[in-house]
């Protein structure tokens, strides 16, 4: 089945979510605000996704400003900054079977379902 994680603060994320609608075809929501994806659950979804970790980071949160920016950073530890601060994380994430993509832009998603 097809996952999306969510956050519905974001018009992209909503708009995954409305394409999705509008496939026809069953889909998760995981509002990843709320249901914090673990670390283990966070590498999985960037090797779906085929990225480093830091291309999953939003770095324009004040967040990764305060606290991360111009630091030199391991994998390991932006994973636990990402879980310690779920809103770094990038959105909407799709994921359906064993693909994934970042729904930015949201055609994008279009790719994998």
């Amino acid at each position: 089945m097809i996952k999306i994680y969510h956050n519905n603060r974001c018009s992209k994320s909503r708009c995954g979510i409305a394409l999705l609608e509008e496939s026809g075809k069953e889909f998760e929501v995981v509002k990843y605000l709320e249901n914090i994806p673990s670390e283990k659950e966070l590498k999985e979804i960037i090797k779906l996704l085929k990225i480093a970790p830091i291309e999953l980071v939003r770095k324009n949160e004040k967040v990764w400003k305060e606290e991360f920016k111009g630091k030199e950073l391991s994998d390991a530890a932006i994973i636990t900054a990402m879980v310690n601060n779920p809103k770094l994380i990038e959105r909407p994430i799709i994921i359906n079977g064993n693909k994934a993509v970042i729904g930015r832009p949201t055609e994008k998603i279009l790719e994998i379902i």
